[in-house]
This record gives C-alpha cells, structure tokens and sequence, in this order.
C-alpha cells in the first residue's frame, strides 16, 4: 500500500476507528473531478461518491427546487468502511469527499469564470453556475478540506485551461508521493 510514515495523522485517525480513504479528490461542482479519475492510472478502486450515493440510496431524500439529493454522511461512512480493504485502497471523487477521513485530500479548482461555462455548458441554471463560481472564488471547499484535514494533506490542482490527462498526471504524482501540500497557492478573489 504506501508507508504511513509519509501522513503521520494515519495512524491515529486508524486508532480512532475513522473510516480513511486512500486519496480523496473533492472541488467545486465543475472543476472536473470525475473527467480526471475516470483518466488516473492507478491500483486504487476509483469511486465516483456522487453515483454511489444515488445508486445506493446514500441520502435522506431530495432538494426538487435545487436538483439535489441530501447526502447521509454516516451512511456513507458506512458504505466506505465496507469498500474494499476498510477504504483503504479507494480513491473518492466528489464535491463531498473532503468531509471523510483521508490520507490526501486533491482540491481541483478552476477559474470561476471557465467553471460558470462548463457548468452552463452541462445544462446548469445560471443562479446554480452563478453560486458555483462564487463558492470557487470564495475558497469554499479549499477552506472545509484545510480545516478537516490539515495544510499537510491538501494538495490544490488549478484545471483552468488545462486537458484532463494533465490534471489526472498531477493526482499520480500526489498518489506516488511526488507532488508537495499546495494548500492557498491558487486565488480566484479578483473574480468578486
């Protein structure tokens, strides 16, 4: 697997019994999590937690006026714990995956103005791309993923302009080791 020398809080969040994922890749609806992982070469289970979510019912039910399932955390702790060896070999994407338990949590970003086009592009409504962009402009999950996780952890990914087998390149060097925390190294705030 790999050394847990590398992440000294390994151990003691395994000694806490916390349900830990390998590599977690989170980031604003629209930076392009599952278009990377889907490109990632490695021996992790790649698990895309929105679909899990909706296929194995991990919610209480449905936002109809937001288009949104609301997420059971402590269910899908539970289904993580169960997936392979105690989620130790997994590699989560999703705009949630930070608020678990993980070795290194990837935060993709992209600009916020590219990010409000793709999201358009996907059939978004403008107030949910407009409220995407913000949150991006507004470090929103960078901010959740260093407060749950710690600068130590945290590895930013800027997609803006760049083709998926790059970015996916980057998340190999994060998984083999190669790539240094970068938490705070990308700022969209010129946007607001």
């Amino acid at each position: 697997m790999w050394d847990e020398r590398r992440n000294p809080t390994r151990r003691a969040r395994t000694q806490r019994g916390a349900v830990l994922v390998r590599v977690a890749v989170t980031g604003t609806p629209g930076t392009g999590k599952t278009t990377a992982t889907e490109l990632v070469e490695t021996d992790l289970e790649v698990v895309h937690l929105n679909d899990a979510i909706r296929e194995e019912e991990l919610h209480d039910g449905a936002d109809e006026e937001r288009g949104s399932l609301y997420a059971n955390f402590d269910a899908i702790r539970q289904w993580l714990d169960e997936q392979g060896d105690g989620g130790d070999d997994l590699l989560v994407d999703s705009h949630l995956a930070h608020h678990f338990d993980a070795e290194e949590v990837v935060v993709l970003r992209c600009h916020p103005e590219e990010l409000r086009e793709r999201l358009l592009e996907r059939g978004e409504t403008d107030a949910k791309a407009e409220e995407n962009a913000e949150s991006e402009a507004l470090d929103v999950i960078l901010s959740e993923s260093v407060a749950e996780h710690g600068t130590e952890s945290v590895y930013e990914i800027d997609t803006t302009d760049r083709a998926p087998d790059a970015v996916a390149s980057d998340i190999e060097a994060v998984i083999e080791g190669e790539r240094e925390p970068s938490a705070g190294t990308v700022d969209y705030l010129e946007y607001l």
